[in-house]
């Protein structure tokens, strides 16, 4: 079938909105109507030849929302009709990673996701007979996809698509980095550095979980009405604080008699490695948990001198949240739908794909949350 797709064709270049020939589900996979996808700085990281695992053509998109067309043989737990959210991590609930309960990180179509292939090592994506990649299983930047039923939540279909959208990535990864990867208790102290989609998310989750001091750090000031409005109590802009970001953080977070500073979690939600150093050493010595959410670019390491780590404080990453798809995400589209948190307010801009650069721009300037594409 013949669908409408913005292709990305190479490196560092605008994405082409085009027809793309698109093959019906096999076994095991499922054809879904994309109805709205948003746009993740991932996205951008991928198209800009910053990812190691970028391979061209492709269709980007991995932050969706849609209805399911057709199933393939051997599906059993969806349906023409079913909405639903696509998983860039599956949970096929029967790998050793899924069965350890340990980790969400499924690993049960992880190498042929990375290839840009489905599971069988094909793509379904074409243009005129020459092979088009899928792109972190999802490829939501076309209004019709193919995914494996494993990488698909069923959701509430009284949500709207260009919304929940988000909750494919931005809303899950923000909120679940606080509560399923650091376990985020009431009361706590908390600094959050990058107050983009992610940051904000977290934000809200520091919130959802009780935290008492929320501080946001970001070069940008107009993104303390922002952080506010989703929780945020304390606002510092690196640029006017210099130097000492560090030292500054950790004295503001001293309280009562604590004399010694530090925030019981920081979340770094920049990809930067120099900041993400900032948000370790930024915690709380003996018992800090410092979380790295946002991915930097190939090659790049981070570095701290291990008298950070000797002294209590644990580094930690999460991808996804921490969330497992197809068990949490339906939990978190109900969340939205009884009021437990807002999405409405970061869906910044709404646009047709052939848009969908206009998008681009508007995150490069820093003047969207969260651009979202209707089709």
């Amino acid at each position: 079938m013949d669908v409408r797709a913005a292709v990305a064709v190479a490196a560092g270049k605008p994405l082409e909105v085009t027809t793309v020939q698109l093959e019906g589900p096999r076994a095991f996979e499922v054809l879904v109507e994309i109805k709205a996808t948003g746009i993740c700085h991932t996205d951008d990281f991928t198209l800009s030849g910053a990812d190691p695992e970028g391979i061209f053509p492709a269709i980007l998109g991995h932050e969706g929302a849609g209805v399911v067309v057709e199933v393939g043989k051997g599906v059993t737990s969806l349906k023409p009709g079913d909405h639903v959210i696509p998983l860039y991590t599956p949970e096929c609930r029967e790998c050793p990673s899924c069965l350890s309960r340990k980790t969400n990180l499924c690993t049960a179509i992880r190498s042929t996701q990375g290839q840009g292939v489905m599971p069988d090592g094909t793509s379904r994506f074409s243009i005129n007979g020459e092979k088009v990649h899928h792109y972190m299983g999802c490829s939501t930047f076309a209004n019709y996809t193919v995914l494996p039923e494993i990488a698909l939540a069923k959701v509430n279909p009284a949500a709207a698509f260009d919304k929940i959208c988000y909750i494919g990535c931005g809303v899950t990864t923000g909120i679940g980095a606080v509560i399923n990867t650091a376990k985020v208790e009431m009361g706590a102290t908390a600094i959050v550095f990058g107050l983009g989609g992610i940051g904000l998310n977290v934000i809200q989750g520091l919130r959802l979980a009780g935290a008492d001091m929320i501080i946001g750090v970001d070069l940008n000031n107009d993104k303390k009405a922002w952080g506010e409005r989703f929780g945020m109590t304390h606002f510092v802009n690196p640029l006017e604080v210099g130097e000492d970001l560090v030292p500054y953080l950790v004295n503001l977070t001293k309280r009562g008699a604590d004399q010694i500073g530090g925030a019981d979690y920081t979340f770094d939600c920049t990809g930067n490695t120099k900041v993400m150093r900032q948000a370790l050493e930024a915690s709380h010595r003996g018992w800090g948990k410092s979380v790295v959410i946002g991915v930097a670019g190939a090659g790049q390491e981070i570095s701290t001198r291990p008298f950070q780590l000797v002294t209590g404080r644990t580094w930690m990453g999460t991808a996804f949240g921490g969330a497992r798809g197809r068990t949490d995400v339906p939990k978190i589209v109900d969340w939205y739908l009884d009021g437990k948190i807002e999405i409405d307010p970061m869906i910044t801009h709404v646009m047709p794909l052939e848009d969908i650069n206009k998008g681009f721009e508007l995150m490069h300037s820093g003047k969207s949350i969260r651009s979202v594409v209707v089709y």
